[in-house]
């Protein structure tokens, strides 16, 4: 941003900026618990209601289902009304929906609140509304800054595993869904009014943002807007199809190869942790090199990474591969949101951005069930390790496609000026 803007625009990364960013990053590491809970708690509901690994998967299948549509729900709202009204109707919908799970009687019961409640009213105003609300306070820095937001959830999968698996085995699950809502209902409000502000006017769009925003009358990329906007969702349901593999059927994994699921919960956390490191260094990334080629090297990464889990599954190798597959595939999904924000107008980043976002969701919806329906098929995860890295090597394929666009692009701005 230039001494200009800074001039004209003296709300965009200001001390209020930081302040709103620091609210975002706890609301959104508390919101979170919506997308782990159900992944910790899979071992104790499959027991207890007595379904298979494939029916057990189902709930968090429908709580990333939800947390997709709600998520584009919400950032509409966002668009028209701000990111406070979202965020209040969120954390009361959470606390609803985890009364209402811990009381469920049955799978069905505990799915459908799981999708409707937990996901989809609830957890979803905390992932890509938050994240297009913060990119429209950052402009040089707008790169870190959305990873950060969008590290929430990561950190929510560093803190809320080991903390949720050492309830549920003191008190079951039933007494940590309850427990868990109330605390989402008493610490969202208050942060979410930390963020009544309006997004400030925008300055206005870089050079290189017109240019691959613009191109061949108003078509990013040579796409027609929501063609693109359709790829890019495409992308993210891949990469996360792939994604979804470890983070979700991990712990089950562990406890499958009788290391227990108190490990698999370590090396889940262990996982977010990296996924943390992996964002931060891709949003510093994304201010430099843009967000394609953020995405194109943390999705080839992931690929890479996924596959290490074919050939070893020894205690130690297990600890090892999952922090390495979250320094590789963390960055990955705030990619988007800066993609988002260089090829789209300002004014449409909460609907567009939260669509891509929510995209990523419904990828580790699909996988987390593909994952166990696989491992139902096959009597283990080898296959399901392999449909993974296929979904993954898609993504990479349109990630490069659009860089090769990107760059002609460019040159072609370059020859006629």
């Amino acid at each position: 941003m230039t001494a200009a803007d800074a001039s004209a625009h003296p709300d965009i990364e200001s001390r209020y900026a930081w302040i709103r960013l620091v609210a975002a990053i706890l609301i959104g590491t508390i919101g979170g618990v919506g997308m782990w809970s159900v992944a910790v708690a899979l071992p104790a509901v499959q027991a207890e209601f007595g379904v298979t690994r494939g029916t057990a998967s189902l709930p968090y299948t429908l709580t990333m289902l939800g947390l997709a549509a709600g998520g584009i729900f919400y950032g509409r709202m966002a668009d028209r009304r701000g990111i406070t009204w979202p965020l209040h109707l969120g954390a009361i919908f959470l606390c609803i929906g985890y009364l209402a799970g811990s009381l469920a009687q049955n799978m069905t019961q505990f799915m459908l609140i799981q999708g409707a409640l937990i996901g989809g009213l609830g957890g979803s105003s905390t992932f890509g509304p938050l994240v297009a609300d913060i990119s429209l306070w950052f402009q040089r820095r707008r790169g870190i800054a959305v990873a950060l937001v969008a590290s929430g959830n990561y950190v929510a999968g560093a803190v809320w595993p080991p903390l949720l698996t050492w309830a549920i085995e003191a008190y079951g699950w039933r007494t940590t869904y309850a427990a868990t809502g109330i605390f989402c209902l008493i610490t969202i409000p208050p942060l979410a009014l930390l963020m009544r502000r309006h997004a400030p006017p925008q300055p206005a769009p870089t050079l290189a943002q017109t240019t691959a925003s613009r191109e061949n009358g108003g078509r990013p990329l040579g796409f027609n807007p929501n063609a693109l906007q359709a790829l890019l969702m495409f992308a993210g349901i891949a990469c996360c199809v792939g994604m979804s593999m470890p983070q979700v059927h991990l712990v089950a994994y562990c406890g499958d190869l009788g290391y227990g699921v108190k490990r698999g919960a370590e090396m889940l956390s262990l996982m977010f942790i990296g996924g943390v490191v992996s964002r931060l260094v891709s949003g510093y990334l994304s201010d430099r090199i843009g967000g394609l080629y953020a995405l194109a090297l943390g999705s080839s990464l992931q690929a890479l990474m996924l596959t290490l889990f074919l050939p070893f599954d020894g205690l130690a190798a297990l600890y090892v591969i999952s922090g390495l597959f979250g320094l590789a595939q963390g960055g990955i999904v705030p990619s988007y949101a800066i993609i988002v924000r260089e090829l789209y107008p300002a004014s449409e980043a909460g609907t567009r951005v939260s669509a891509v976002l929510m995209s990523t969701v419904a990828g580790m919806a699909v996988g987390g069930w593909l994952s166990g329906i696989i491992y139902d098929l096959s009597g283990g995860y080898h296959a399901a390790f392999l449909n993974g890295i296929a979904w993954n090597v898609a993504n990479v394929v349109i990630a490069l496609e659009l860089i090769r666009r990107s760059v002609g692009a460019r040159q072609r701005a370059a020859v006629a000026v």
